[in-house]
């Protein structure tokens, strides 16, 4: 249970400016892994998410991610404020923006911006902190090497996760394949770009004023390409945001064919979250990654 006098007085500490709510607030609907709730005490509105204690680590690099994007002012992210421990309880603590339609070319704002952010690097691929994708441990161990980064800390490691849930034979036979033809399917060489990491269209929206906003994190450094690809693997997004990203920084040869490599991670990661409703789907792009190297 959550000790919300504890939360409130967290948010004063860390605000500096005394927070006093006459109620608990309202929840919000949306996202299955955690609770949510907007408190308000007239002045200020907050976004806190709630979970169990030993979610604490996830909160705590989710606050770190967000301050990760904030800094580089491209895209707009909630202002993180703190996390920490109320009652039995994990929470984080977050600015709460009130969602909007988006404005006359808003979807290639959003483009833009991200272009922008992906201009943020650093010398490696990774981060300096583990964090989750979905519920999922992410490992960031930092590493110069791009291929080795994503075989060994992505698709290996959901490879590994999804022999310890069960699914063995065909799936683990072909990705081990699939993993022995790195050099052949990443023969290009991208900076580390800080990515949002976890962007699907739920967790892309738009501010009161209309301009784009992102949310829920995954942060890491790698190809930015990776963070298009997903924006593609659940509908894709609007076309001007694509026209807007290309305009601002353009692909380079061969990305269609990486997408699909960067989106098995994600398609693995259902696979262990969701079930085996997922299993065909993996093994098929397996498949075709596997058919473009023979």
């Amino acid at each position: 249970m959550v000790d919300w006098n504890a939360v409130f007085e967290q948010i004063s500490a860390a605000s500096g400016v005394p927070f006093s709510p006459q109620t608990t607030g309202s929840s919000i609907a949306g996202g299955c892994i955690n609770r949510a709730q907007r408190v308000t005490d007239g002045a200020r509105d907050f976004f806190v998410k709630t979970n169990d204690s030993a979610k604490l680590q996830m909160f705590e690099a989710e606050l770190a991610g967000l301050a990760e994007i904030a800094a580089t002012g491209t895209l707009r992210v909630p202002s993180p404020l703190c996390a920490g421990l109320a009652g039995n309880a994990a929470f984080l603590v977050m600015e709460y923006i009130q969602p909007g339609r988006p404005r006359r070319g808003g979807a290639a704002l959003a483009g833009r911006q991200l272009a922008a952010m992906h201009r943020h690097t650093q010398p490696q691929f990774g981060w300096y902190r583990d964090n989750t994708i979905g519920s999922t441990p992410q490992a960031n161990r930092q590493c110069a090497d791009w291929p080795e980064f994503w075989a060994q800390q992505r698709l290996g490691f959901q490879l590994a996760l999804a022999a310890r849930n069960g699914y063995t034979g065909p799936l683990q036979r072909r990705g081990e394949k699939l993993l022995s033809e790195f050099p052949a399917l990443l023969e290009h060489a991208p900076v580390p770009s800080l990515l949002h990491g976890d962007l699907w269209g739920g967790n892309m929206a738009f501010d009161g004023q209309g301009n784009p906003l992102i949310f829920d994190p995954a942060v890491y450094y790698g190809d930015r390409e990776a963070d298009l690809a997903m924006t593609e693997l659940f509908g894709g997004f609007a076309r001007d945001f694509y026209a807007g990203y290309r305009e601002a920084w353009p692909l380079v040869a061969g990305y269609p064919e990486r997408k699909v490599l960067y989106n098995l991670y994600h398609i693995l990661n259902h696979l262990n979250l969701f079930g085996a409703g997922y299993l065909s789907q993996a093994q098929h792009m397996i498949d075709s990654l596997l058919a473009a190297v023979r």
